[in-house]
C-alpha cells in the first residue's frame, strides 16, 4: 500500500463516527442502542490524519486517553538505559492502545505511526465515568485490558522461543489471525512495519530476519513482494511457529 492511499483511507475515516465504523465491533463489541453510541461518540475525539514517524504519544507523557486505530498501523516502543529503541508491538485496524499508562498514570512506551494512519482519541476520564451510565461499557472495557494483558503475555512467550524461525513464523501467524478478527484475508496482507522494525521487536538482526523470509519462500510457506505477504501454507507456518516443523 501506498503511503498516497493510506493517506486517502486515513483522511476518509478519521470522520467516520462509532456507528457507522466497520471496526465497532472490534474495537467494542458491545451492542449498543443508537442513543448510547451517540453519547459514546460525543467523547471520542477524531483528529486529522497522523503521518509516518508521527508520535501520538512519548514515553514518560501524562496518561490521559486512550487510542483506537481506525486506519493505518502503530509500533509502540520504549528507549533501553543506553539510549537504543527497543520495539514493544505494532498495533492494526480496529485494535486499542495506551493502555500501558494506566498503572501509574503515565506511558511507559511511546507510540509512533508507521505509515499515514487515522487515529480516535478516548479520554479516559470521561470513558470511566460513561461506564457507569451505560450498561454493558464497563464489562467490555475490562475485556479490552484484559487482552491488552493477554498481549503482552504473549509477546513474552513470542520472544521465549528458541529459534528465530519460530519468532517469524509466530508474527506472521498473529498477524493474520488478527487480520482474520479484522474480516480481513488472513492469507494475504501488507507489512507496515520495516524489517529492522521486525528484527528489533523479535530480538533478531535484520539478516537473520532476511534470510528467514527466504528460507519460508524457498520451503513455500510464503511469497514475498517487498513488504506484500502471501501465505502459502497457513499450517506448516503453525507448525514452525509452534516448533513442530519436522523439515
Amino acid at each position: 500500500m501506498s503511503d498516497s492511499i493510506s493517506a486517502k483511507s486515513a483522511s476518509s475515516s478519521f470522520q467516520t463516527a462509532c456507528s457507522n465504523c466497520q471496526l465497532a465491533a472490534i474495537c467494542l463489541p458491545i451492542a449498543l442502542e443508537t442513543p448510547e453510541m451517540d453519547r459514546l461518540d460525543e467523547i471520542i475525539q477524531r483528529g486529522r490524519p497522523v503521518h509516518r514517524g508521527d508520535h501520538i504519544f512519548r514515553e514518560e507523557d501524562d496518561f490521559t486517553s486512550i487510542y483506537a486505530v481506525r486506519s493505518g498501523a502503530l509500533k509502540t516502543y520504549a528507549v533501553t538505559e543506553d539510549g537504543r529503541e527497543q520495539v514493544t508491538g505494532f498495533y492494526f485496524p480496529g485494535e486499542l492502545f495506551g493502555m500501558d499508562g494506566m498503572g501509574k498514570n503515565q506511558h511507559t512506551v511511546s507510540a509512533k505511526a508507521l505509515e499515514t494512519s487515522a487515529i480516535c482519541e478516548i479520554p479516559f476520564n470521561q470513558l470511566q465515568s460513561l461506564t457507569t451510565q451505560i450498561s454493558g461499557l464497563q464489562r467490555n472495557l475490562f475485556q479490552v485490558i484484559g487482552q491488552g494483558i493477554n498481549y503482552d503475555r504473549q509477546l513474552i512467550t513470542l520472544l521465549s522461543k528458541n529459534s528465530a524461525e519460530e519468532r517469524i513464523a509466530s508474527l506472521l501467524v498473529s498477524i493474520s489471525t488478527r487480520n482474520s478478527r479484522r474480516k480481513l484475508s488472513a492469507s494475504s496482507f501488507h507489512l507496515p512495519m520495516s524489517r529492522t522494525d521486525i528484527a528489533n521487536f523479535l530480538g533478531l538482526t535484520v539478516e537473520t530476519v532476511s534470510r528467514i523470509f527466504s528460507r519460508f519462500q524457498k520451503q513455500q510457506l510464503i511469497a514475498v513482494d517487498n513488504k506484500d505477504i502471501s501465505i502459502l501454507d497457513l499450517d506448516k507456518l503453525h507448525a514452525v511457529a509452534h516448533g513442530d516443523n519436522k523439515e
